[in-house]
């Protein structure tokens, strides 16, 4: 009888610790997908950083990205300006120290990231990048986000194709960035362009006569163009790879006083470049969505830390924009 008593005694303390240990959580509470879920008890912080916040459309970029996140609980607590390559490693050298929970990078440069990249690897960090991808193979990234470049390279050859008017021809700068991925895609679909053109229109041919760097600064670009300006009297056209370097151009050929004879195609839509195409300063752009940037890539940050299924990479489309079209934008005004 003893023994009995004893087991039932036992039997019961068993059965409370089950009751209060499955039995006494909140109903309503959702149960997390996986071990990385997003819990809105638990702060999820992202760490940004960003090729430089002195360019409009990065900043644009940014502010999209923190409000977007807000929608997810998920904390941006500040976006980081990168500048130069190591400054942005030792930035994310800081995300691992703090433990973040995803980093976005908007690289500075497309292949010495990698290494860093690899470090946020190594400490589980998942890694996100935005505008330009990593080039370094031995990097794992989660998710690029990014304009179609290459098609916004297309379109830009486009314009200035149709810049240099009905008989085409003409000798043609190019300002380039080779730091970043996103504008070694820029020049790229813009020389096939123009080769698509040169090879049905062999007696008007557009010449590339130079690729200089403009390194995607106004005050750069506008070096270069007053260099190629110097060495060739009758050029043409000019395509800049972003508008701090159209705008760079722009200035030179004024300067210049050669504005009627040479076309600046740009790249990027910001503000500064439609107030300049509204004007005539530069002829077209193919324009950017740095908004749809910022938002896709907290999203996939969001899905993948829900377990959800995750893009490797997603384009966005550029857009020809032109004076016809600045018209009516109030950012152009």
């Amino acid at each position: 009888m003893e023994y009995l008593n004893l087991l039932l005694y036992r039997i019961s303390v068993v059965s409370f610790i089950f009751i209060f240990a499955f039995g006494c959580g909140d109903s309503d509470k959702p149960t997390a997908k996986a071990s990385r879920s997003i819990n809105a008890d638990i702060e999820i912080v992202v760490g940004v950083t960003l090729m430089t916040t002195s360019n409009p459309f990065f900043v644009i970029l940014g502010e999209a990205a923190k409000k977007e996140a807000a929608e997810h609980d998920l904390l941006i607590k500040e976006v980081l300006s990168g500048e130069n390559a190591e400054n942005q490693a030792n930035q994310i050298r800081d995300f691992i120290t703090q433990a973040v929970n995803a980093i976005v990078i908007a690289p500075n440069d497309h292949f010495a990231v990698g290494e860093a990249i690899k470090r946020a690897n190594q400490a589980g960090i998942p890694v996100f990048t935005a505008d330009t991808g990593c080039s370094d193979p031995s990097a794992e990234v989660v998710s690029n986000v990014m304009t179609d470049n290459y098609g916004g390279g297309l379109l830009a050859g486009e314009a200035m194709i149709g810049a240099l008017g009905p008989d085409g021809g003409g000798k043609v700068l190019i300002l380039s960035f080779d730091s970043a991925q996103s504008c070694l895609l820029r020049v790229k679909g813009f020389k096939i362009k123009i080769e698509e053109y040169n090879q049905a229109n062999s007696e008007a041919k557009i010449e590339i006569v130079a690729e200089l760097p403009g390194q995607a600064e106004q005050d750069a670009s506008k070096k270069a163009t007053e260099d190629a300006l110097n060495a060739y009297e009758d050029l043409a056209g000019i395509f800049a790879i972003n508008d701090p370097s159209a705008l760079g151009a722009v200035v030179a050929v004024h300067n210049a006083k050669k504005q009627d004879k040479i076309k600046i195609i740009g790249f990027d839509g910001q503000p500064i470049g439609k107030q300049a195409i509204r004007k005539g300063d530069i002829y077209a752009d193919p324009i950017q969505f740095p908004k749809e940037i910022g938002r896709k890539i907290v999203q996939q940050i969001a899905k993948y830390l829900n377990g959800d299924p995750v893009e490797k990479e997603i384009l966005i489309p550029a857009k020809l924009y032109f004076q016809a079209d600045a018209a009516n934008d109030p950012e152009a005004q």
